[in-house]
């Protein structure tokens, strides 16, 4: 009698340790993903930011004084230069190789692109992009 509730006490204690475990993993793909949701916000608030300073310097913006392709540095006029230059940086310290492109065509519609890591999201090294297209 008494083997036998002693292995009924190590068959508990593992279905308990199992289920334990399969609720650590469910924590840990949860934080990944919120992690995942929080860059894309971000990505989501500098895109519009560069949008507000755009439409704030409408002349210069229709004139592409804003274009910038990915990878490249930025320049142009005094406040476009100034404007895009707080933007690559916060695009640089908020998201992780964080960086973005503006393409403002003569039809006055405008692509934004904000393009970062997102490995601890995804967990391949994917890197995801969030676009946004309008007018001025």
């Amino acid at each position: 009698m008494r083997g036998f509730t002693l292995l009924e006490v190590l068959v508990a204690v593992l279905v308990l340790s199992i289920g334990l475990l399969g609720l650590a993993g469910l924590m840990a793909s949860s934080l990944k993903n919120s992690h995942s949701a929080y860059q894309r916000t971000q990505a989501t608030w500098l895109a519009y930011d560069m949008l507000d300073r755009m439409r704030a310097n409408r002349a210069v913006a229709l004139a592409k004084g804003y274009n910038l392709a990915l990878g490249a540095a930025p320049g142009g006029s005094a406040l476009a230069a100034a404007d895009l230059s707080e933007w690559d940086t916060a695009l640089a310290n908020t998201l992780p190789e964080g960086d973005g492109s503006i393409d403002v065509k003569a039809d006055r519609s405008v692509t934004i692109i904000v393009q970062w890591n997102d490995t601890r999201g995804t967990g391949g090294g994917a890197t995801e992009q969030f676009r946004v297209d309008t007018q001025l």
